[in-house]
């Protein structure tokens, strides 16, 4: 097998995929971006892909979250707070979009590589 690559996107502290325990590393990332009560599942414990798959839906909820949120702050507490403070929230709002966006792409590249995609070092 070629060298191990992590494309592009990879979590920093998952390891390459295809090397040595890597998906021991993608699997507890995985828990990581997932409720903490999913680690009580047999079935996401011992099937990592399903487990990816569980961990892709809920970041994509956590999106969907973030831009309702990001749409709706400034309507719904203009008056109620300072504006300065509105605009505190909204660019929490954006910055934790931003992360997740990061997250949702880890989260995929580990689904990807652990339905058998090789990524290749580019030359």
């Amino acid at each position: 097998m070629p060298d191990s690559v992590a494309p592009p996107g990879w979590p920093d502290h998952v390891r390459p995929p295809g090397a040595p325990d890597w998906d021991r590393t993608a699997v507890a990332y995985l828990f990581d971006c997932c409720p903490a009560d999913f680690r009580g599942y047999a079935v996401l414990r011992h099937h990592p892909l399903v487990l990816a798959q569980f961990a892709e839906q809920f970041v994509e909820g956590q999106c969907r979250a973030v831009q309702e949120g990001l749409a709706t702050v400034r309507t719904t507490l203009r008056g109620q707070v300072r504006p300065d403070v509105v605009d505190t929230a909204a660019e929490i709002w954006l910055e934790q979009g931003a992360a997740l966006m990061r997250t949702r792409r880890a989260v995929g590249l580990i689904g990807e590589a652990l339905r058998g995609r090789t990524f290749l070092a580019r030359l």
